[in-house]
């Protein structure tokens, strides 16, 4: 099935549980929708970020900016971009990226298409943590709290 919408009708969810990140989202092909794919739009109010610093080891990124401006962060340094910039990240240390929204009153939208396999890791390197998300699960750790393989057995 044919799957169409406009931006602006589809449900937003709001998610600022920290200052410094706040996103309003907007699913159009949500997990476990398509077997293959994500695609959110997100909205990126001013002098804030979506997420921390962090890169995928399965799940594959490209971002296109629909409006405002802001500064990715990527293991090469930070880069300014604009609406109608491409970015793509692949699933490896070398995609880690972090975007953030620098103007003072414009939000900053962008599409954001995933590839989607379950179950995914995300490291993030400034906070040394790791994510597992899928299969029920949804858990970072410090990846300091590392145990032996046959601990507790």
């Amino acid at each position: 099935m044919i799957k169409k919408a406009k931006i602006n009708e589809l449900q937003a969810e709001h998610k600022c549980t920290n200052a410094k990140y706040e996103y309003h989202k907007r699913s159009f092909v949500s997990r476990g929708e398509a077997s293959q794919c994500v695609v959110n739009i997100y909205h990126i109010p001013p002098m804030k970020s979506a997420c921390p610093y962090h890169y995928h080891c399965k799940n594959e990124e490209t971002f296109y900016i629909i409006s405002g401006s802001g500064t990715l962060k990527t293991p090469e340094g930070e880069m300014a971009v604009e609406a109608g910039d491409l970015l793509f990240f692949p699933a490896e240390a070398g995609g880690a990226h972090k975007l953030t929204n620098t103007s003072p009153a414009e939000m900053l939208t962008y599409i954001d298409f995933d590839t989607n396999n379950d179950i995914e890791a995300v490291i993030y390197p400034d906070s040394n943590k790791i994510g597992i998300w899928g299969s029920g699960t949804n858990k970072v750790f410090q990846m300091d709290d590392e145990v032996d393989y046959y601990d507790g057995e």
